[in-house]
């Protein structure tokens, strides 16, 4: 392969690293990069340093424009910019209904999650997204009150093997644990540390922004620490019915309102 094709599969391999640091989580990022350094032909010259362009990504300016975008809460402004920058991504049919999903999950927005899930069609690039898989279902585990399932899939996750790359390492395993953990908040059953935990999640991953913020002031409210659960979901969006978040919010500021 020459060397303008080889810095053109590169640029491909970039944009496709971007769409999924779009959505601010780990665990996309690394489910794509897995999908498409295993089953996508590329050039020869492809290395690890390309992986710390993610980090550069990060740095960009936009990235504020999209986290304020992504903690307004609007589904669908969010689905619709992923698909404008989707494009070619590797293995479509497979990854596009996973990271769709993914934010239906993150806005409470279960029975859409679901329907997308059952949309992707399995096969290798499926299995090569078993860690993202995971998380996207402690999540939608959690908000349907399926308690054995959220932490047989948040114990199934924390057994994976751990990235290479030391950056991603990092923010992967900080996503393992912060999934955890809001398995926990959700029956009452945190430990020490989850609330940090739950809060610095919601900071680093926005896509996740109010999933973990919840969770948090779940833990908060346990703790009766009650002005920092009210400063916790002082700000979400006015959630649709159709998001379980709506009724997660009542349930909490109901709660506030009884231990005021």
């Amino acid at each position: 392969m020459s060397n303008e094709e080889d810095d053109q599969s590169t640029r491909v391999w970039v944009r496709r690293i971007r769409l999924a640091v779009f959505f601010g989580t780990a665990l996309i990022a690394a489910a794509v990069a897995k999908v498409v350094l295993t089953y996508a032909p590329l050039g020869g010259g492809i290395t690890l340093g390309v992986l710390l362009l993610v980090g550069l990504v990060l740095r960009l300016r936009s990235k504020l424009k999209i986290a304020r975008m992504l903690r307004r809460g609007d589904v669908n402004e969010v689905i619709a910019a992923w698909s404008e920058r989707a494009g070619t991504l590797p293995h479509g049919e497979t990854l596009e209904p996973l990271v769709t999903a993914t934010a239906f999950a993150a806005y409470g927005r279960v029975e859409e999650a679901r329907r997308a899930l059952r949309s992707a069609v399995r096969g290798p690039a499926w299995d090569a997204a078993l860690e993202h898989r995971l998380f996207l279902d402690v999540m939608l585990s959690t908000f349907e009150g399926d308690e054995e399932g959220a932490f047989a899939s948040s114990q199934q996750l924390a057994a994976l093997p751990i990235p290479e790359t030391s950056r991603l390492r990092s923010r992967v395993t900080a996503l393992r644990e912060a999934a955890a953990a809001l398995a926990r908040a959700f029956v009452h059953r945190s430990r020490a540390g989850d609330l940090e935990l739950l809060e610095r999640a919601a900071e680093s991953s926005p896509l996740v922004y109010w999933a973990m913020r919840y969770g948090a002031a779940i833990v908060a409210i346990d703790q009766r620490q009650l002005d920092k659960a009210r400063a916790l979901i002082e700000r979400a969006p006015s959630w649709p019915e159709e998001s379980t978040f709506r009724s997660f919010h009542q349930e909490i500021e109901a709660q506030l309102g009884e231990r005021s």
